[in-house]
């Protein structure tokens, strides 16, 4: 793949096919929690945002926080707090006023693999400006439409004093959960070089990036999700920071047929293709040449 040492000088476009079974990929809290769908086609749904988390929470499983890898946007992370503390380093207190903001952003990116990849508003504390990140994802879209199932559960409990009582001892609360019985999902991402550039995305930061992608789900196992796999990651490399070919016309390479009939309801029901073959293995690197 990439060298680990300098920063990322090609322009890169991926197609990340990933599936669930029994589960809820990305619950809609404003609609009870269903599993987000198109409404009208039925298609399912999963958010550029929901797959970024799971890639934070990847990396802060593998890198423990450290810099230069901790997140920026994590678990009840004070924002300001942090881009104040950038603020309080020697190198940007002794900036004039007008550079300190750059100073700050520049720091910001130094030290956070979330701030470099996907970038941040820090504007909302002692500003440490705005930063675009090199990478950007789309919203994941089922390749058939999905059925969401409600399910009711009990739990053989109840939380207060007062429930006991109103039950009679009976002691049960019940619940309901929604799960998508199948779905094989697909989403486009993009690596902009000249944008690695301006926030300091490295090669490391990269190699980093594609393996969160393969195994982000391996750690990311709950009730509520089920079982959730990446099947496939097609990486386009271009030859140049500006590329050499239309990422649309590279994604149209990248297909998905029905491999049996009837409800699909394991992966084996469908065959990703690349240029009309099977794609067999999980990552699958195609280097292009000058032109394409």
């Amino acid at each position: 793949m990439e060298k680990t040492n300098g920063f990322v000088d090609k322009r890169y476009d991926f197609v990340l096919f990933f599936d669930v079974q029994d589960g809820n990929p990305n619950g809609d809290p404003d609609a009870g929690n269903l599993p987000r769908t198109d409404a009208e086609t039925g298609m399912g749904l999963v958010t550029d945002v929901c797959l970024k988390r799971k890639v934070r929470n990847y990396v802060q499983i593998v890198k423990n926080t450290q810099k230069p890898f901790d997140i920026f946007i994590k678990e009840k992370a004070v924002l300001n707090s942090l881009i104040d503390e950038a603020h309080e380093q020697k190198d940007v207190k002794e900036k004039v006023k007008g550079d300190k903001t750059e100073a700050a952003r520049q720091w910001m990116c130094a030290q956070y693999f979330d701030i470099r990849a996907f970038g941040a508003v820090m504007s909302t504390g002692k500003n440490a400006g705005q930063v675009r990140g090199a990478i950007q994802l789309t919203f994941a879209r089922s390749v058939e439409p999905v059925v969401a199932l409600e399910h009711s559960i009990t739990r053989m409990a109840v939380a207060t004093k007062a429930e006991e009582e109103k039950q009679s001892g009976d002691n049960r609360t019940m619940g309901r959960k929604f799960t998508v019985p199948y779905g094989l999902y697909r989403a486009h991402g993009f690596v902009s070089a000249h944008l690695a550039a301006q926030t300091g995305f490295s090669r490391a930061d990269l190699n980093l990036f594609w393996e969160a992608l393969q195994k982000m789900f391996d750690h990311d196992h709950s009730a509520a999700r089920g079982l959730m796999s990446t099947r496939a990651l097609i990486i386009f490399e271009h030859g140049s920071a500006l590329g050499t070919a239309n990422a649309a016309a590279l994604f149209d390479r990248v297909d998905v047929k029905r491999a049996t009939e009837g409800s699909a309801r394991k992966f084996s029901d469908f065959r990703i293709l690349l240029d009309g073959e099977p794609v067999t293995e999980i990552l699958k690197l195609i280097k292009l040449k000058e032109k394409e």
